[in-house]
């Protein structure tokens, strides 16, 4: 198959196809007469399993290191567990930083009610951010000591 028909069945642009062969994630495909890649079963399947990785937000060098254990699978899952692990405690830092940055946004919100921007608390307290003062949202920074 050619590349744009990679790509559809498998919704990864070509760009990124071209791009994951350079990486190494895939092996070169074959060539056609007319110079044009020819993919097989193989490369369907190696970029579908890339893909997923990367719904699952893993960093390349991640899916390199599974696609390693995919081709020659280690005799006990310790490394390929602790990857996932990674991850993981990746996705909890990044659930925790958004929890935080939402606790600060309903914070700021419940500045203002009204519906007109005449006196809106909310650029009220943006403005006092801004000059380094205490604002609903954060906490107030060190001001310079003489």
């Amino acid at each position: 198959m050619q590349i744009k028909e990679l790509a559809q069945a498998t919704g990864v642009d070509a760009e990124t196809i071209r791009y994951y062969e350079k990486a190494g994630l895939l092996p070169a495909p074959a060539r056609r007469d007319n110079g044009y890649r020819d993919y097989g079963e193989g490369h369907l399947e190696r970029l579908s399993f890339v893909r997923h990785c990367r719904a699952l937000d893993m960093p390349l060098a991640e899916v390199a290191q599974l696609l390693q254990f995919l081709d020659a699978p280690p005799e006990d899952c310790s490394d390929i567990n602790r990857l996932v692990d990674d991850q993981l405690a990746r996705v909890r830092a990044r659930l925790k930083s958004m929890r935080a940055l939402e606790k600060q946004l309903l914070q700021l919100r419940a500045r203002c009610t009204d519906a007109h921007a005449g006196h809106c608390g909310i650029l009220d307290e943006l403005v006092a951010a801004a000059h380094g003062e205490a604002c609903a949202c954060h906490a107030p920074r060190d001001m310079p000591r003489n």
